[in-house]
């Protein structure tokens, strides 16, 4: 196939696919209330716009593949507060999650091998996927029973030869599930068993909104060559456009293999990796207000959309999205249909159809994504807005 054939059939992000629809919203003089990305509205912290202005270099200048070596020193740093003892040498820096998610892919498969995904899960996996010519085997869970991980027996069924690994989104992007001791330890007898790679992304580890610690993957030690995690600042820094993340992994063969792809696209940001550092000065009370807020968001989505006629929603207990069932037989066009005919004071609502977070045909066909990422005021206003446009709909199901 013929490499402009391939662009054209990667699949359109659900995430962003009904931005002209905003657009055209916006140009009528409608404001719209954005929940269909995960863009956080918590200011960045200071110490990163100081780090930035601050800079006395003379020559912005290539880092190393791996990182800046006093930032990657701050990672290590971070691992040991969730009780993860990476070292220098365990770690390269990336131009954020998206870069990590798409090298390990390369690192780890052939052409056409196989990694397993929980559908549903975030929609650029199966974009990433495409670009490098590996095949996402899904394994489906249900919003019925809070997205839980299947039993091993029944996840054993969708493994083939070309399997390679596992990837998993914990806190799960778009379900908001923190996955239990007892469902991680499923994922770890699979990777023994059939000799797997875990990768685990775990860029919204710290929006944990439980009474039961985190448990990381990096944490099983009968793991440690076959876990990779990959992780950014831009979710828990509200640090969208630093571009900056990273892969932990101990086996060497990775990393090894990783930083070849590394040393091809010669670094990572400088002036951005210098910033990120400073992070590490951050007062851990910016984490629990920030976690303090996305909760009260949370309790107010939950709270609006269980007294919604027909809509089926589970209480997400991690990140800041949540996957929910709506009475409609097309949630794309609902969205659309919204957009185009619903408003309170000048204001509507975007979300996200759910269907692009499926791989399985048919699946995810009534149900939306809907980010938490703008205040209580304004997501009380969207929830007003979804519910006049649920009442109003003429092809509801319910």
């Amino acid at each position: 196939m013929d490499t402009s054939k391939r662009i054209k059939e990667l699949n359109v992000s659900p995430i962003r696919k009904l931005i002209p629809y905003a657009e055209q919203c916006e140009d009528r003089g409608i404001d719209v209330i954005k929940l269909n990305i995960g863009q956080p509205d918590i200011e960045t912290p200071q110490e990163y716009i100081d780090a930035i202005k601050d800079y006395d270099g003379k020559v912005l200048e290539y880092v190393h593949s791996r990182g800046l070596n006093y930032f990657i020193d701050t990672i290590i740093n971070y691992y040991k507060r969730f009780g993860l003892d990476y070292k220098f040498d365990d770690i390269i820096v990336t131009q954020g999650a998206s870069e990590a998610l798409m090298y390990v892919m390369m690192t780890i498969c052939d052409l056409e091998d196989e990694i397993l995904v929980f559908e549903p899960f975030y929609a650029n996996y199966n974009n990433f996927a495409d670009i490098v010519n590996v095949k996402l085997v899904p394994v489906t869970t249900y919003a019925e029973d809070g997205f839980r991980i299947p039993d091993l027996k029944t996840i054993e069924k969708s493994l083939t030869k070309k399997t390679r690994g596992v990837l998993i989104s914990n806190p799960s992007n778009p379900t908001g599930r923190i996955y239990s001791k007892e469902e991680l330890d499923t994922l770890a007898e699979l990777a023994i068993k059939y000799d797997l790679f875990i990768i685990s992304d775990e860029v919204y580890k710290e929006f944990n909104y439980t009474d039961e610690k985190f448990f990381s993957f990096g944490n099983y030690s009968n793991l440690k060559d076959r876990v990779i995690l990959v992780d950014s600042i831009s979710k828990r820094f509200s640090c969208c456009g630093a571009r900056i993340g990273n892969i932990a992994t101990k086996n060497k063969g990775v990393i090894e293999g990783f930083m070849k792809l590394a040393q091809a696209r010669l670094s990572v940001a400088t002036l951005e990796q210098h910033a990120a550092a400073a992070l590490e000065k951050v007062s851990p009370e910016y984490i629990r207000e920030t976690k303090r807020r996305y909760k009260a968001r949370r309790d107010l989505l939950v709270d609006r959309l269980s007294k919604m006629p027909g809509v089926l929603t589970n209480e997400p207990n991690g990140a800041f999205y949540s996957i929910v069932k709506l009475p409609v037989d097309d949630a794309e066009k609902f969205v659309i249909w919204t957009l185009e005919n619903i408003s309170i004071n000048d204001k509507t609502v975007l979300i996200t159809p759910a269907k692009g977070f499926y791989l399985t045909p048919g699946l995810g066909e009534n149900e939306v994504r809907i980010s938490y990422c703008v205040n209580t005021d304004i997501l009380s206003d969207a929830m007003d807005i979804l519910e006049l446009a649920l009442n109003k709909y003429p092809n509801r199901t319910v």
